[in-house]
């Protein structure tokens, strides 16, 4: 179970990591200002196995991979939302951040509430009750399992 932090509609990527930082040299530098202009003290609070809870059109605006990897820097297993912009959506699976669309569960958490992803039995399950996700094909599970798209094909070449 990790805790959840919910995100109104329209995140994009300037907010999840703001251009100014993409100047430092590497993303674990760079995860420390995670959501800074949404929660200044996102990333001192979020813990490895938490997830992001998002309204619609997460991750819209430019197509900087790094805004998904500052996620996964900082231990976020999973982001659900109604939504994601295409790009976004694209470079969290390249890099194996687990992106799913869920247009219930928004209404259903508030921040600081707990949920979990059961992959397994296709479920997001919360302290209200249980969500339907539908099940990764097997060959999409072994590469996310692999660390991502980009994981797997070096590991193959």
């Amino acid at each position: 179970m990790g805790k959840v932090f919910r995100f109104h509609k329209d995140v994009d990527t300037d907010q999840i990591i703001a251009s100014q930082y993409l100047l430092y040299p590497t993303v674990e530098e760079m995860k420390e200002h995670t959501f800074e202009s949404l929660d200044s003290e996102f990333a001192k609070k979020v813990q490895k196995g938490d997830v992001v809870v998002a309204h619609e059109n997460f991750g819209c605006g430019s197509s900087r991979e790094q805004a998904p990897a500052v996620l996964k820097a900082l231990g976020v297993k999973a982001v659900i939302a109604g939504s994601f912009a295409r790009i976004f959506y694209r470079n969290a699976i390249n890099i194996g951040l687990l992106v799913i669309i869920n247009k219930e569960l928004y209404y259903e958490v508030q921040s600081g509430d707990t949920v979990d992803v059961d992959l397994e039995k296709g479920l997001i399950i919360t302290e209200k009750g249980s969500y339907p996700l539908a099940k990764l094909p097997k060959k999409m599970q072994e590469i996310m399992d692999m660390g991502g798209l980009i994981a797997a094909l070096n590991k193959e070449a």
